[in-house]
């Protein structure tokens, strides 16, 4: 009898599954104030570009927030994978994302777009639609899509 020998690894994904019993109310996204204003909270003060995945349910209850990336002062090299990984294994049906700009400055460089550009296509190829894209300061935050940047 010949012993198998895989040259591959098998691995399995397996949902994490986390509980909160003090947690009653559910964080709804009704605008785009209301992730603005979570991610001025979690982010807004970094010294460093950090991009967050909120993920959301067909209701736009957050189900999952995601620290995707942590970059440099005034960069952060981001690909849609490491994006959408979250989402998927949260059974997410749309994001939003959102990263601060240390330099307390709002305004959305080049890349910015650019990358909000390929994370969106890659939403439409993997059904998970991109609602918008979030910079935040510590005070104060911008929404790429109510800009029309998307």
């Amino acid at each position: 009898m010949t012993k198998f020998n895989p040259i591959f690894e098998i691995v399995r994904i397996k949902q994490e599954v986390r509980e909160n019993h003090e947690a009653t109310e559910v964080y709804k996204v009704r605008s785009p104030r209301d992730c603005g204003m979570l991610a001025v909270d979690l982010i807004g003060s970094e010294d460093r570009e950090v991009l967050l995945v909120l993920c959301l349910n067909t209701k736009n209850d957050v189900v999952a927030i995601h620290r995707c990336h942590v970059g440099s002062l005034n960069s952060s090299i981001v690909h849609p994978r490491e994006v959408f990984k979250s989402a998927i294994l949260n059974n997410a049906a749309s994001i939003i994302i959102s990263h601060n700009h240390p330099s307390f400055n709002c305004s959305p460089s080049s890349e910015d777009i650019e990358v909000t550009k390929r994370i969106h296509e890659a939403g439409i190829l993997l059904g998970i639609e991109l609602l918008d894209h979030i910079i935040v300061t510590p005070s104060t935050f911008l929404s790429l899509k109510e800009k029309g940047y998307m």
